[in-house]
C-alpha cells in the first residue's frame, strides 16, 4: 500500500501526459520544488486541524490536512503564477498539480504507514487527490472555452468535487461504506469524463 501511494502520482502523471499528448507543464520545476517544500512542512508541522472522532472535526481535517487543501493548493498557486506572469509557456493546470503532488505522495507514503487504517490513507487519498487535480481543471477549461450558460453549473461542479472527496474520506473512515462509495463516484466522475474526452481528442 505504501508502494501504491509512492508510485500512483508519478505513474498517473505519465499516463495523463500520454493520453493528452501535452508537453511538460509550464512551471514544472516550480511545481516539484514547491511541492517538496510544502510536503516537508506538512510532515514536520503536523495537522492544522485536530481530527477528533467521526464528526465535523474529522471532515474538516479531511478538507484542510488530508484531501482537499493538499490537492487544491497547487491549482491556486498555479493560478497566481499565471495571473502575474511568473511563468511562461503553455498553461496546464492538471500537469502542474500532478507534478506538485508527487513529492507529497512520497512523503505521505512514509508518514501514513504508521496509521491504523493504511488502506484509507495510502490508497484512497492519492486517488482523491487525482480526482481533484484532474476534475477541477476540466471545469475550469469549460468555463474559459464555453458559452456563458455553462459558467454556473461548471462553477458548482468545481465546488462539488472537493466536497465529495472530503465526504468520501470521512464516510469510509466512519465505516459508512455506501455513502463513501457514492461520494467517491461523484468525485471521480469529472476525472473519468476528462480522461475519456482526452482519448477522443487524441484520436482526431
Amino acid at each position: 500500500m505504501g508502494l501504491f501511494c509512492f508510485l500512483w502520482m508519478p505513474l498517473f502523471y505519465l499516463f495523463w501526459r500520454s493520453i493528452t499528448g501535452s508537453a511538460a507543464a509550464a512551471g514544472g520545476v516550480w511545481a516539484l520544488l514547491a511541492g517538496s517544500v510544502v510536503a516537508m512542512l506538512q510532515f514536520f508541522l503536523g495537522a492544522m486541524v485536530a481530527p477528533g472522532g467521526f464528526g465535523l472535526s474529522r471532515w474538516m481535517s479531511a478538507c484542510v490536512d488530508i484531501v482537499v487543501l493538499p490537492a487544491l493548493m497547487p491549482l491556486l498557486i498555479y493560478l497566481f503564477f499565471v495571473v502575474f506572469k511568473i511563468i511562461s509557456g503553455a498553461v496546464d493546470f492538471t500537469n502542474f498539480a500532478l507534478l506538485w503532488l508527487i513529492p507529497g505522495a512520497a512523503v505521505r507514503a512514509i508518514n501514513w504507514n504508521a496509521q491504523h487504517d493504511p488502506v484509507l490513507f495510502l490508497v484512497l487519498v492519492p486517488v482523491l487527490w487525482t480526482a481533484i487535480a484532474v476534475g477541477v481543471p476540466f471545469f475550469i477549461g469549460l468555463i474559459l472555452n464555453s458559452h456563458r450558460y455553462v459558467i454556473i453549473p461548471a462553477s458548482l461542479a468545481i465546488l462539488l468535487i472537493p466536497f465529495s472527496a472530503a465526504s468520501s474520506y470521512w464516510a469510509f473512515f466512519a465505516q459508512k461504506t455506501t455513502l463513501g462509495i457514492v461520494a467517491l463516484m461523484v468525485a471521480l466522475t469529472p476525472m473519468l469524463v476528462s480522461m475519456f474526452w482526452s482519448f477522443l481528442q487524441a484520436d482526431e
